[in-house]
Protein backbone atom coordinates (compact mmCIF):
# COMPACT_ATOMS: atom_id res chain seq x y z
CA UNK A 1 0.00 0.00 0.00
CA UNK A 2 3.02 2.33 1.17
CA UNK A 3 4.80 1.54 -2.51
CA UNK A 4 1.56 2.23 -4.19
CA UNK A 5 0.76 5.28 -2.63
CA UNK A 6 4.46 6.24 -3.37
CA UNK A 7 4.60 5.61 -7.09
CA UNK A 8 1.35 7.46 -7.67
CA UNK A 9 2.72 10.55 -5.75
CA UNK A 10 6.09 10.14 -7.81
CA UNK A 11 3.41 10.27 -11.18
CA UNK A 12 1.60 13.16 -9.54
CA UNK A 13 5.06 15.34 -8.79
CA UNK A 14 6.29 14.17 -12.83
CA UNK A 15 3.17 15.80 -13.73
CA UNK A 16 3.13 18.58 -11.99
CA UNK A 17 6.83 19.11 -12.62
CA UNK A 18 6.21 18.57 -16.77
CA UNK A 19 3.28 20.65 -16.79
CA UNK A 20 4.69 23.85 -15.30
CA UNK A 21 7.40 23.47 -17.26
CA UNK A 22 4.77 23.81 -20.32
CA UNK A 23 3.22 26.47 -19.14
CA UNK A 24 6.30 28.32 -18.19
CA UNK A 25 8.42 28.20 -21.76
CA UNK A 26 6.48 30.63 -23.32
CA UNK A 27 7.58 33.19 -20.50
CA UNK A 28 10.95 31.85 -20.86
CA UNK A 29 11.22 32.32 -24.65
CA UNK A 30 9.84 35.96 -24.20
CA UNK A 31 12.91 36.27 -22.10
CA UNK A 32 15.13 34.93 -24.10
CA UNK A 33 14.15 37.18 -27.06
CA UNK A 34 14.30 40.04 -25.03
CA UNK A 35 18.03 39.60 -25.04
CA UNK A 36 18.36 39.28 -29.40
CA UNK A 37 18.28 41.92 -31.97
CA UNK A 38 15.04 41.83 -33.70
CA UNK A 39 16.34 40.40 -37.29
CA UNK A 40 17.56 37.16 -35.12
CA UNK A 41 14.19 36.19 -33.69
CA UNK A 42 12.50 36.75 -36.53
CA UNK A 43 15.02 34.16 -38.06
CA UNK A 44 15.27 31.51 -35.83
CA UNK A 45 13.31 30.24 -32.69
CA UNK A 46 16.33 31.56 -29.59
CA UNK A 47 16.82 28.98 -26.56
CA UNK A 48 20.07 30.68 -25.10
CA UNK A 49 20.44 34.28 -24.09
CA UNK A 50 21.89 37.42 -26.70
CA UNK A 51 24.22 39.72 -25.88
CA UNK A 52 21.77 42.51 -27.17
CA UNK A 53 19.63 43.15 -23.88
CA UNK A 54 21.44 46.25 -22.82
CA UNK A 55 20.47 48.08 -25.91
CA UNK A 56 16.80 47.03 -26.14
CA UNK A 57 16.98 48.30 -22.29
CA UNK A 58 17.63 51.46 -23.63
CA UNK A 59 15.63 51.51 -26.53
CA UNK A 60 12.83 50.93 -24.16
CA UNK A 61 13.47 53.22 -21.42
CA UNK A 62 14.09 56.08 -24.57
CA UNK A 63 10.59 56.12 -24.70
CA UNK A 64 9.81 57.50 -21.41
CA UNK A 65 8.62 53.87 -20.11
CA UNK A 66 9.42 55.09 -16.06
CA UNK A 67 6.44 57.48 -16.71
CA UNK A 68 3.93 54.87 -18.64
CA UNK A 69 4.47 52.28 -15.75
CA UNK A 70 4.08 54.96 -13.36
CA UNK A 71 0.50 55.88 -15.24
CA UNK A 72 -0.60 52.33 -15.54
CA UNK A 73 0.44 51.37 -11.98
CA UNK A 74 -1.60 54.33 -10.02
CA UNK A 75 -4.46 54.10 -12.42
CA UNK A 76 -4.53 49.91 -11.69
CA UNK A 77 -4.04 50.49 -8.04
CA UNK A 78 -7.10 53.36 -7.61
CA UNK A 79 -9.66 52.01 -10.00
CA UNK A 80 -8.61 48.16 -8.38
CA UNK A 81 -9.67 49.46 -4.84
CA UNK A 82 -13.11 51.31 -6.05
CA UNK A 83 -13.87 47.86 -7.53
CA UNK A 84 -13.41 46.13 -4.40
CA UNK A 85 -15.36 49.13 -2.25
CA UNK A 86 -18.30 49.22 -4.51
CA UNK A 87 -18.26 45.71 -5.33
CA UNK A 88 -18.32 44.94 -1.82
CA UNK A 89 -21.06 47.14 -0.73
CA UNK A 90 -23.47 46.13 -3.72
CA UNK A 91 -23.11 42.46 -2.87
CA UNK A 92 -23.71 43.60 0.84
CA UNK A 93 -26.85 45.22 -0.16
CA UNK A 94 -27.82 41.85 -2.55
CA UNK A 95 -27.19 39.43 -0.59
CA UNK A 96 -28.12 40.67 3.36
CA UNK A 97 -30.89 43.95 2.87
CA UNK A 98 -34.47 43.53 1.66
CA UNK A 99 -35.89 46.56 -0.61
CA UNK A 100 -38.37 47.20 -3.13
CA UNK A 101 -37.46 46.52 -6.19
CA UNK A 102 -34.19 44.18 -5.32
CA UNK A 103 -34.98 41.80 -7.60
CA UNK A 104 -35.70 43.72 -10.34
CA UNK A 105 -32.21 45.53 -9.78
CA UNK A 106 -30.75 42.61 -9.67
CA UNK A 107 -31.47 41.57 -12.26
CA UNK A 108 -30.99 44.00 -14.65
CA UNK A 109 -27.48 43.64 -13.06
CA UNK A 110 -27.17 40.03 -14.17
CA UNK A 111 -28.76 41.25 -17.70
CA UNK A 112 -25.62 43.86 -18.10
CA UNK A 113 -23.25 41.06 -18.10
CA UNK A 114 -24.57 40.02 -21.55
CA UNK A 115 -23.81 43.24 -23.47
CA UNK A 116 -20.39 43.46 -24.97
CA UNK A 117 -17.49 45.45 -23.82
CA UNK A 118 -16.89 46.87 -26.91
CA UNK A 119 -20.71 47.90 -27.09
CA UNK A 120 -20.72 49.35 -23.77
CA UNK A 121 -17.72 51.20 -25.15
CA UNK A 122 -19.36 53.23 -27.45
CA UNK A 123 -21.93 54.40 -24.88
CA UNK A 124 -18.43 55.46 -22.23
CA UNK A 125 -17.02 57.62 -24.95
CA UNK A 126 -20.15 59.31 -26.07
CA UNK A 127 -20.30 60.20 -22.41
CA UNK A 128 -16.91 61.33 -22.12
CA UNK A 129 -17.16 63.33 -24.86
CA UNK A 130 -20.20 64.95 -23.60
CA UNK A 131 -19.01 65.88 -20.17
CA UNK A 132 -15.68 66.95 -21.48
CA UNK A 133 -13.40 64.38 -19.93
CA UNK A 134 -11.81 62.27 -23.17
CA UNK A 135 -8.26 62.44 -22.87
CA UNK A 136 -7.86 61.68 -19.52
CA UNK A 137 -7.44 58.74 -16.80
CA UNK A 138 -10.46 59.40 -15.44
CA UNK A 139 -12.08 57.12 -17.86
CA UNK A 140 -9.39 54.22 -17.15
CA UNK A 141 -10.35 54.79 -13.46
CA UNK A 142 -13.76 55.48 -12.21
CA UNK A 143 -15.66 53.04 -15.00
CA UNK A 144 -14.53 49.81 -13.63
CA UNK A 145 -15.28 50.98 -10.32
CA UNK A 146 -18.56 49.58 -11.45
CA UNK A 147 -18.08 45.84 -12.48
CA UNK A 148 -21.18 43.99 -12.68
CA UNK A 149 -20.05 40.52 -12.36
CA UNK A 150 -17.88 41.45 -9.65
CA UNK A 151 -20.84 42.82 -7.59
CA UNK A 152 -22.25 39.15 -8.83
CA UNK A 153 -20.13 37.47 -7.33
CA UNK A 154 -19.38 39.12 -3.78
CA UNK A 155 -23.43 38.46 -3.36
CA UNK A 156 -22.91 34.43 -4.12
CA UNK A 157 -20.19 34.67 -1.38
CA UNK A 158 -21.69 36.69 0.96
CA UNK A 159 -25.15 34.81 0.90
CA UNK A 160 -23.80 31.56 2.51
CA UNK A 161 -20.74 33.00 4.45
CA UNK A 162 -21.76 35.84 6.36
CA UNK A 163 -24.40 34.63 8.87
CA UNK A 164 -27.43 36.22 9.70
CA UNK A 165 -27.29 36.18 13.09
CA UNK A 166 -23.92 37.43 13.15
CA UNK A 167 -25.25 40.87 11.68
CA UNK A 168 -28.58 40.77 13.61
CA UNK A 169 -26.35 40.54 17.13
CA UNK A 170 -24.34 43.51 15.86
CA UNK A 171 -27.55 45.76 15.31
CA UNK A 172 -28.84 44.58 18.57
CA UNK A 173 -25.35 46.13 20.02
CA UNK A 174 -26.25 49.20 18.20
CA UNK A 175 -23.72 49.16 15.67
CA UNK A 176 -25.07 50.87 12.60
CA UNK A 177 -24.88 49.90 8.66
CA UNK A 178 -21.41 50.87 7.58
CA UNK A 179 -19.45 50.50 11.28
CA UNK A 180 -21.09 46.77 10.49
CA UNK A 181 -19.72 46.34 6.95
CA UNK A 182 -16.13 47.96 7.69
CA UNK A 183 -15.68 46.17 11.26
CA UNK A 184 -17.64 42.50 10.96
CA UNK A 185 -18.39 41.87 7.35
CA UNK A 186 -15.76 43.22 5.03
CA UNK A 187 -12.95 40.82 7.05
CA UNK A 188 -15.28 37.47 6.49
CA UNK A 189 -15.35 38.24 3.02
CA UNK A 190 -11.56 38.53 2.59
CA UNK A 191 -11.10 35.95 0.29
CA UNK A 192 -13.53 37.11 -2.46
CA UNK A 193 -12.31 40.96 -1.85
CA UNK A 194 -8.65 39.59 -2.95
CA UNK A 195 -10.02 37.62 -6.03
CA UNK A 196 -12.10 40.96 -7.07
CA UNK A 197 -8.59 42.85 -6.51
CA UNK A 198 -6.63 40.58 -8.65
CA UNK A 199 -9.28 39.79 -11.66
CA UNK A 200 -9.82 44.07 -11.16
CA UNK A 201 -6.46 44.84 -11.10
CA UNK A 202 -5.40 42.35 -14.24
CA UNK A 203 -8.04 43.72 -16.54
CA UNK A 204 -7.07 47.44 -15.45
CA UNK A 205 -3.47 46.38 -15.73
CA UNK A 206 -3.86 44.53 -19.39
CA UNK A 207 -6.51 47.13 -20.64
CA UNK A 208 -5.93 48.46 -24.44
CA UNK A 209 -9.03 49.03 -26.11
CA UNK A 210 -10.47 51.82 -23.65
CA UNK A 211 -6.92 53.96 -23.67
CA UNK A 212 -6.74 53.67 -27.45
CA UNK A 213 -10.08 55.13 -28.16
CA UNK A 214 -10.41 57.76 -25.03
CA UNK A 215 -6.22 58.71 -25.06
CA UNK A 216 -4.56 60.70 -28.08
CA UNK A 217 -1.85 62.60 -25.42
CA UNK A 218 1.25 60.15 -25.30
CA UNK A 219 1.86 61.20 -22.11
CA UNK A 220 -1.14 60.24 -20.55
CA UNK A 221 -0.49 56.43 -22.35
CA UNK A 222 -0.75 53.72 -20.24
CA UNK A 223 2.37 50.67 -20.84
CA UNK A 224 -0.29 48.40 -23.30
CA UNK A 225 -0.51 51.66 -25.73
CA UNK A 226 3.38 52.64 -24.65
CA UNK A 227 4.50 48.94 -26.53
CA UNK A 228 2.83 50.28 -29.90
CA UNK A 229 5.61 53.33 -29.61
CA UNK A 230 8.58 50.32 -30.72
CA UNK A 231 6.85 50.23 -34.09
CA UNK A 232 7.67 53.29 -36.57
CA UNK A 233 7.02 53.15 -40.00
CA UNK A 234 10.10 51.89 -41.22
CA UNK A 235 10.57 49.07 -38.79
CA UNK A 236 9.45 47.21 -35.80
CA UNK A 237 11.83 46.56 -33.15
CA UNK A 238 9.75 43.48 -31.75
CA UNK A 239 12.61 42.66 -29.15
CA UNK A 240 12.26 45.94 -27.33
CA UNK A 241 8.79 45.43 -27.51
CA UNK A 242 8.92 42.31 -26.06
CA UNK A 243 11.41 43.29 -23.46
CA UNK A 244 8.59 45.89 -22.65
CA UNK A 245 6.57 43.54 -22.56
CA UNK A 246 8.35 41.23 -20.43
CA UNK A 247 8.70 43.84 -17.59
CA UNK A 248 5.29 44.60 -17.85
CA UNK A 249 4.18 41.16 -16.95
CA UNK A 250 6.90 40.95 -13.70
CA UNK A 251 3.63 42.76 -11.55
CA UNK A 252 1.46 40.55 -12.66
CA UNK A 253 3.41 37.53 -11.73
CA UNK A 254 4.38 38.90 -8.26
CA UNK A 255 0.97 39.85 -7.38
CA UNK A 256 -0.45 36.22 -8.42
CA UNK A 257 2.43 34.57 -7.06
CA UNK A 258 1.48 35.93 -2.90
CA UNK A 259 -2.47 35.99 -3.76
CA UNK A 260 -3.25 32.77 -5.73
CA UNK A 261 -4.45 30.72 -2.99
CA UNK A 262 -7.23 33.69 -1.96
CA UNK A 263 -7.86 34.19 -5.41
CA UNK A 264 -8.53 29.98 -6.20
CA UNK A 265 -10.31 29.98 -2.66
CA UNK A 266 -12.71 32.97 -3.34
CA UNK A 267 -13.52 31.70 -6.68
CA UNK A 268 -14.45 27.96 -5.45
CA UNK A 269 -16.01 29.43 -2.68
CA UNK A 270 -18.07 32.04 -4.67
CA UNK A 271 -18.71 29.46 -7.41
CA UNK A 272 -20.50 26.98 -5.16
CA UNK A 273 -22.31 28.97 -2.89
CA UNK A 274 -25.42 30.48 -2.57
Amino acid sequence: MTNKISVSKVLIWIFVVILSLVTLFPFYIMIIMSTHVSEDILVSLQLLPGDYLMKNLQTVFSTNFLHFYFNSTYIAVISTAGCVLVSSLAGFAFAKYSFRGRKLLYGFLLATLMIPTQLGLVGLVIQLKYMGLMNSHFALIVPPMANAFNVFWVAQYMKSSVPNEILESARIDGCGDFRLFFRIVFPLIRPVSITVFLLSFLNSWNNYITPLVVLSKEKLYTIPMAITLFSTTYRNDYAASILALTLATLPIIIIFAFGSKYLIKGMVMGSVKG
